[in-house]
């Protein structure tokens, strides 16, 4: 069976709720990822990522929609953004839709850093205004961390995200079609600035940290071991969450009963 909530059906829906009341709200973007990837990468990695994670945990998987917040890489003509603010509200009103047929838990597994912000606002008024249970998994991070010393870290449209399209899309990919990255010294100094926990830049143009718009080698990828990644990343963000969720239950459980 089908763990995406839009290839169900109504009955087939209320009885995943009532048998393990998880949502699972996949998040990316659409944005320019050079030639060879497809301006969807982001949610594309994130719905992959997100499917193997609920046949783990049980859970099913939301529309997410492919939009995020994404101004940095407005120059380029394959992007399409939302402000924040809109952003938060779709995310809000869609899984409180599902809340209100019984949801009790929402995973988050987020593939794009610029909705980082805006995901933890939304996921905290879920909790506090309509009581879900929420964890936000930033999969992107834990890809980069599993996979980063072998794939020469996470870069925009490298070999990490390369991977992560493959399995399930792979006709949309052009590794033949990867030229013109630019320079990795200057990618990663400029990643690894914004995304220290000390110290956030706020950045306008993804040509301050790539001229050409993306940087990377993304043509060692292939569909075998990107189904190796997916599987590490889908493995590794159900233990946690698993846990995560069982210690929230524990916690918020014994705050309710006092």
């Amino acid at each position: 069976m089908s763990r995406y909530f839009i290839e169900l059906t109504q009955p087939e829906i209320k009885a995943q709720f009532e048998r393990h009341p998880l949502v699972i709200l996949p998040c990316g973007s659409v944005e320019q990822h050079g030639a060879h990837l497809p301006t969807g990468t982001d949610i594309f990695a994130a719905n992959s990522v997100s499917h193997a994670v609920a046949e783990q945990m049980d859970g099913v998987v939301l529309p997410g929609g492919p939009l995020g917040v994404t101004p940095m890489h407005m120059p380029y003509e394959a992007t399409i953004s939302l402000s924040p603010e809109t952003y938060q509200q779709v995310v809000i009103e869609t899984c409180l839709s599902t809340a209100q047929h019984g949801a009790k838990k929402l995973l988050i597994v987020n593939w794009h850093e610029g909705n980082s912000h805006s995901l933890g606002l939304a996921a905290e008024k879920l909790h506090r205004t309509h009581g879900m249970s929420v964890v936000i998994a930033q999969a992107c991070y834990v890809a980069e961390d599993l996979w980063g010393d072998e794939c020469n870290g996470l870069t925009h449209a490298g070999e990490i995200e390369a991977l992560a399209v493959l399995p399930d899309y792979g006709r949309l990919v052009h590794l033949d079609r990867a030229e013109k990255s630019s320079g990795k010294r200057q990618g990663e100094h400029m990643d690894k600035l914004r995304r220290t926990r000390s110290f956030v830049p706020v950045l306008t143009d993804i040509r301050s940290i790539a001229p050409t718009g993306w940087y990377g080698d993304p043509t060692p990828a292939t569909v075998e071991r990107g189904r190796k990644m997916i599987a590490d990343v889908a493995h590794a963000i159900t233990s946690e969450a698993t846990a995560i969720f069982a210690q929230l239950d524990k916690i918020q459980g014994s705050q309710a009963a006092e």
